[in-house]
């Protein structure tokens, strides 16, 4: 299991950590062990949530099948967990899972396009090829519901956060900020660079699942025109 580490977070879960910097390798294991632990759940189990190099696993202290004497709830349930990742090195490799998303870049849809390209000493058009030219991988979702946090950008379109936040960017919105990119699931404040925006719903809390993305998928961005755009906004209503 590498370089696993299982530490108490409170006294209703335990977080597992599998390194400390931003990798598709060590998050190839973060999603491995949550499918795990999800297909095999104790008695207890409440929940898993990952992030980038870690899974957060939830149990309730009450509800644990062990005998008195045995040892603290978290050496019970650590126990049972690595008993269940044994085999977490053959179930990170797994199928890539791509999602295609449309994106109209620029003008209106993208107003930071520009100030991107020129930071980088490119046109806006480069821009796009770069940044729709390859698999992002979803590393975690966070910071406002459906929100993915994507990794493997190229340094060669990196661009600062802005220094006073825009007090509302369009739900659709793809931005960038330092080397990673992500997409605004719904109309809120932020300081990203918005370099287009995507008529598909990231968020959708009439449906099941409420979010269209999930950690561990891949996604590729697919340059759209106005036109098309609008049609697929129209399609989603």
């Amino acid at each position: 299991m590498g370089n696993m580490v299982i530490e108490p977070l409170g006294e209703t879960a335990l977080l597992i950590q599998f390194g400390e910097t931003i990798e598709e390798g060590v998050n190839r294991q973060v999603q491995a062990a949550v499918s795990l632990l999800e297909a095999g759940p104790f008695p207890g189990f409440v929940e898993c949530i990952p992030s980038f190099a870690a899974v957060a696993v939830y149990y309730d202290p009450f509800r644990l099948d062990r005998s008195p004497g045995e040892g603290t709830a978290f050496e019970h349930v650590r126990s049972l967990v690595q008993s269940r990742l044994k085999q977490i090195g053959v179930h990170a490799e797994r199928k890539r899972d791509v999602i295609d998303i449309p994106v109209c870049y620029g003008g209106e849809h993208g107003p930071d396009l520009a100030y991107v390209a020129e930071l980088n000493g490119l046109d806006e058009a480069e821009v796009v090829s770069i940044h729709s030219g390859r698999d992002y991988l979803v590393y975690a979702l966070g910071f406002a519901p459906g929100f993915p946090y994507l990794g493997g950008m190229p340094a060669s379109i990196s661009a600062p956060r802005k220094g006073t936040p825009r007090l509302s960017i369009p739900a659709g919105s793809v931005g960038i900020a330092g080397t990673q990119t992500g997409i605004y699931p719904l109309d809120t404040p932020g300081g990203w660079q918005i370099i287009g925006r995507t008529p598909l719903a990231l968020f959708r809390p009439g449906q099941n699942p409420p979010v269209l993305l999930n950690s561990g998928q891949y996604i590729r961005f697919r340059p759209i025109g106005v036109s098309e755009y609008d049609r697929l906004a129209g399609e989603r209503g």
